[in-house]
């Protein structure tokens, strides 16, 4: 009870600290497939391992946080990717449905999005989503920091497919189903049929007071103190690095490449091509399993 206390002591009298504070912040994100669950069950161990093995520079990045007081620019460390085939099929897919360069203003409320979609370049201008946090009073150390556990609910945009996931309830009726759809050999899978997007995930950060600023990494914000941690559905995000009021800091500018819209007029791009590519399948455009191979 009395770390507890103390922590909001220090939060506290840290306050007006936090706008001449700038730092850096570098982060490694990783995310898990259930290979098991999401794709093929006749795919043998060899090739799952192989498809782990070219997607692993979609799911494991590392990211890097420039921020001060009131603003921060949150963009993806790049490296050469020298993998065979790294820009197609489930790259591609990756990139679409994920964000690029994100700048926050804590102030104004905004965040900007870069958005690359499938070949098209969009900037998402929008409001940051506050999330309802509950602070709880469970902390622990990571690296030097003390920080503090927060929880909430998200709720998930329904294009989102980079937190898609094989439908539920695919069990032996539905395999009785394919097999009966099978017969018919003029028909394609619709790949959507199998994969869903869960309505709402829950997110676990974790703050520290120490550096009190409310940014984190990506989209979120809204905490008293800089957020160190993440776990959001199937994606670890860990802070590794922070590097505080540097000598030369970097600029943080709003980007402005792209095409600017709403998050509503993107959603709705988002949903038309997605129709588009549901009506390509069930004309024919697909090959035939192409339900198991979504993205690939």
């Amino acid at each position: 009870m009395k770390t507890i206390l103390s922590i909001w002591i220090l939060l506290f009298s840290m306050v007006g600290f936090a706008q001449n504070i700038s730092g850096k912040a570098y982060y490694e994100s990783k995310t898990t497939v259930d290979m098991d669950n999401f794709g093929n069950r006749e795919m043998s161990e060899q090739m799952k391992q192989q498809i782990m093995d070219r997607m692993k520079n979609f799911l494991e990045k590392t990211y890097i946080l420039t921020f001060n007081g009131n603003e921060s620019i949150y963009k993806e460390d790049e490296k050469l990717d020298a993998s065979p085939g790294g820009g197609r099929g489930f790259g591609m897919m990756m990139s679409s449905f994920s964000a690029g360069v994100q700048y926050k203003n804590l102030e104004t409320n905004q965040i900007l999005e870069e958005r690359e979609f499938f070949g098209k370049q969009f900037l998402v201008n929008d409001t940051i989503t506050n999330l309802q946090w509950e602070v709880g009073k469970e902390s622990k150390q990571i690296g030097q920091y003390l920080a503090i556990k927060a929880t909430a609910m998200k709720q998930v945009d329904p294009n989102d497919f980079s937190m898609a996931r094989r439908r539920r309830g695919r069990g032996r009726d539905s395999e009785k189903k394919e097999d009966e759809v099978t017969k018919d050999t003029t028909k394609v899978s619709d790949p959507f049929d199998e994969i869903e997007v869960p309505k709402q995930v829950l997110v676990t950060a974790w703050f520290t007071p120490q550096i009190p600023v409310k940014n984190g990494p990506g989209e979120y914000a809204g905490l008293p103190g800089l957020i160190l941690e993440m776990n959001i559905d199937r994606t670890t995000i860990l802070c590794s690095k922070i590097v505080m009021n540097p000598n030369e800091a970097d600029a943080i500018e709003a980007p402005d490449n792209g095409k600017e819209v709403s998050r509503a007029e993107y959603n709705k791009i988002v949903k038309e091509k997605t129709e588009e590519m549901r009506q390509n399948f069930r004309n024919g455009g697909g090959r035939r399993g192409g339900g198991r191979r979504f993205g690939g």
